[in-house]
């Protein structure tokens, strides 16, 4: 897919679909990571079940990945998710989570959600949050691919979200190998797997303006191991210097410019 017209849809429809960006053999290699980095977890006393997520243990929840294996600390800045992510951003943003979400037969869908609206009070007047989901095989309707409701990414209240909203979902549906970009107030939930043996293995890389705080707190998540490894990049987009976000992005400069000139017609115009 050309990369322009990725941006291009990503901005008016909410999401877009790239495929190819990982090789088979790759996306077979980052399936076995995430694996191994499941039961790393477990070792570490994180439980990969999350009753508060999902209905059952067909889910496999992988948190922190970024400390546990470098191979995740490699795509969560791949050029082509950065360049997405500062499409719909602008340049200063932060990574927030990098987590997975493996579902295996039997799996059932969690509750319609926008990634926004978790961590920001409506209204939701600009796009501040992005998810890159990896697809490390073969996502459809019948393994779980995650369903979304076309155009809520233009909701602004949660009054907005209609009551047959589940109904209207629809599948992300992709090769192994894909990426999907999905705008941070894209109402959304994960499928069923209906399927008898197949897994549906899901990375998501989540980032927001970098005026949010990431939901992770990377200074206490990582090991003193890791950010010793980190480069100046990685440092930056992780929000561990002193100054994590001291910029402000576009939109957010527009609302303050706004606010401000309102305000000064207010006083102007009060009465004596």
């Amino acid at each position: 897919m050309d990369i322009s017209a990725a941006r291009k849809q990503l901005t008016e429809d909410g999401y877009c679909i790239v495929p190819g960006v990982l090789g088979a053999a790759e996306a077979d290699r980052a399936r076995e990571h995430l694996w191994a980095a499941a039961a790393e977890s477990r070792r570490r006393g994180v439980d990969t079940f999350m009753p508060v997520l999902d209905p059952n243990e067909a889910n496999v929840r992988v948190f922190n990945l970024l400390d546990i294996d470098g191979l995740f600390r490699d795509l969560i800045r791949h050029p082509l998710a950065l360049d997405l992510v500062t499409a719909l951003l602008g340049p200063s943003f932060l990574i927030s989570n990098f987590t997975a979400n493996i579902a295996r037969p039997g799996a059932k869908s969690m509750k319609i959600h926008s990634d926004q609206s978790i961590v920001v009070p409506e209204p939701w007047a600009h796009p501040w949050a992005i998810n890159i989901i990896w697809c490390l095989n073969d996502v459809h309707a019948a393994n779980g691919a995650t369903l979304y409701l076309p155009g809520s990414h233009r909701y602004v209240h949660r009054s907005d979200v209609p009551a047959d909203a589940r109904a209207r979902m629809v599948p992300f549906e992709a090769p192994k190998g894909s990426i999907v970009a999905m705008e941070g107030r894209m109402w959304h939930t994960s499928g069923d797997n209906v399927t008898r043996d197949e897994d549906r293995a899901l990375l998501f890389g989540y980032y927001s303006c970098n005026f949010l705080r990431p939901q992770v707190n990377w200074n206490a998540a990582l090991s003193p191991e890791t950010i010793a490894g980190l480069d100046e990049e990685m440092h930056r987009l992780l929000g561990l210097g002193p100054d994590a976000n001291t910029e402000l992005s576009e939109p957010i400069v527009q609302d303050v410019a706004k606010g401000a000139a309102v305000n000064l017609l207010e006083q102007a115009h009060a009465p004596a």
